[in-house]
């Protein structure tokens, strides 16, 4: 994990470098706080799905850029075979598995991510961005907060909610919790 975040700090870095802004430009222009902005091209420090979204979709790059060092080529159709997406592991405790990576001007971003169980009085790490988003739980349980209401889901459960919404979730009964996560 560690050698993974730190280069999308360093993809990051280089990205705000050609775009010739301080960190505190591309945090403002982002609606990211400056210091988040700042751990998160050290490489020192967990990188958000949400904010890599944010920065993104503000200079039109292609999220998967950011997240994987790899430019989407396809336009008509792009095939992801199981198992197959590339994945990142922003944590021990979330694994992100991208499912359109190589799909063009994309409108969503479909990932199958997987929550590792944690001690119940770890706290929810919370986060949002702007659009939408729908979770559909492939296996196991979470436990999902969004804007301070929580929602327990079972395998075959979905939502769909506004992501600028302040929301976390938390895999239950000790097992880890593998969903399907579509960002519009």
């Amino acid at each position: 994990m560690d050698e993974q975040i730190k280069q999308i700090a360093e993809r990051l870095r280089g990205l705000r470098e050609v775009l010739e802004l301080t960190a505190g430009e591309l945090a403002d222009q982002c609606d990211i706080a400056v210091e988040e902005y700042r751990l998160s091209e050290s490489g020192e420090h967990d990188i958000s799905v949400s904010m890599l979204q944010k920065i993104a979709r503000r200079y039109n790059v292609a999220l998967d850029a950011l997240m994987f060092g790899e430019e989407p080529r396809m336009s008509t159709s792009f095939v992801t075979r199981a198992g197959k997406g590339i994945s990142i592991e922003r944590t021990k405790a979330y694994k992100y598995q991208s499912l359109a990576s190589g799909f063009i001007n994309r409108e969503a971003d479909p990932f199958i991510v997987t929550v590792e169980p944690t001690a119940d009085d770890t706290p929810m790490h919370y986060n949002s961005h702007n659009g939408q988003e729908f979770n559909y739980v492939l296996e196991g349980r979470m436990l999902i907060s969004i804007d301070g209401k929580e929602h327990t889901l079972n395998p075959g459960d979905s939502i769909y909610f506004n992501s600028k919404l302040r929301h976390g979730m938390k895999a239950l009964d000790g097992n880890k919790v593998k969903f399907l996560a579509v960002i519009l």
